[in-house]
């Protein structure tokens, strides 16, 4: 049976956000590993540093929540300043992360600056982050009801903690991100991450985090330029979850009206053969089909007649010469 999320705000809401955090936390603790072809600046840590990190994205959030109840904010504050919120709450992310290296750390290490601008072209805080905390504090009242593929009267409990776990992983890969583009050099990040035993057996030299980084950019790239305008026309949304066999990727449906109009001209050019190819490939596919038949239909009645043919010849000989015994 269907459990769904409460419609607004309650004790019954905070019970429900309680509960989902409990049952989130229990699920840092299985294999974190990438179960995916799709790459990650979280593959360089470990499973037990991605827990930490993971863990650490989990409280600020949680303290996030707490901070908005005690300032008794409203949806309409929280629109403005939904974008500002989640920069703030990307860099606790990274000053707490880092602090727990303090006792260990021989010199000082200088926690990455975030750029506004640079963070805005990475995520889609809205989808990310919005919708998210608009569930945790508000209930899912203030969703609009066309935005997910049911009335907002009835979400279920796991779109939450499908949307939380996004969140989670998303967060703690761009804390990784950053971590690693402002990272001097290579050989630094080497250095940072066997120093502090942050890396994953398999990129422990600079060979392996170069082909990282790269396959990276390229990934990227195709996201960007062919992926991304694909998963908008189709109305959906790429999600991070935590399985017990490792990190999944999923698609949610969601309105994307509004992120069709950001295309760039390149992403626009994209979504047009998209659009050709839905216009003429199915018109395509019914004429190969129909040549097919009518191919497959002469080359039958081709060997069938060759075939009688030549049986009638070899029968006719078969006569004379019985004739010619005769």
């Amino acid at each position: 049976m269907t459990q769904y999320w409460p419609y607004e705000q309650s004790e019954d809401l905070n019970h429900e956000v309680a509960i989902l955090f409990e049952s989130t936390k229990k699920k840092l603790y299985n294999n974190l590993s990438n179960n995916t072809y799709q790459y990650l600046y979280l593959d360089i840590l470990d499973n037990h540093h991605k827990c930490k990190l993971f863990h650490i994205t989990l409280l600020e959030l949680e303290k996030l929540l707490l901070e908005a109840i005690d300032y008794n904010i409203n949806y309409q504050d929280l629109k403005q300043i939904n974008y500002q919120l989640l920069c703030n709450l990307i860099l606790k992310i990274i000053k707490t992360f880092f602090y727990t290296f303090k006792n260990k750390q021989k010199n000082h290490i200088d926690i990455p600056s975030i750029n506004y601008d640079e963070f805005a072209l990475q995520f889609d805080h809205q989808l990310l982050f919005g919708n998210l905390i608009t569930y945790l504090l508000f209930g899912s009242s203030y969703i609009d009801k066309n935005f997910f593929c049911f009335d907002n009267q009835y979400t279920p409990k796991a779109h939450i903690s499908i949307l939380l776990e996004n969140f989670i992983i998303q967060m703690s890969n761009r804390v990784i991100k950053i971590v690693f583009d402002k990272t001097n050099s290579l050989p630094n990040l080497i250095l940072f991450l066997t120093h502090f035993e942050l890396c994953d057996k398999n990129y422990i030299s600079i060979r392996t985090l170069i082909c990282l980084k790269n396959n990276i950019i390229w990934q990227n790239l195709i996201n960007k330029y062919i992926n991304q305008p694909k998963i908008i026309y189709n109305s959906r949304y790429p999600v991070w979850l935590i399985s017990y066999n490792g990190l999944t990727k999923k698609y949610i449906y969601t309105s994307r009206i509004s992120d069709i109009k950001k295309l760039n001209t390149t992403q626009s050019f994209f979504l047009l053969i998209i659009e050709i190819q839905d216009l003429f490939i199915p018109k395509i596919e019914k004429i190969l089909i129909i040549l097919c038949k009518i191919i497959l239909y002469i080359f039958i009645n081709i060997i069938i007649n060759s075939t009688l043919f030549l049986i009638k010849i070899i029968l006719n000989n078969f006569n004379n010469q019985n004739l010619s015994k005769i």
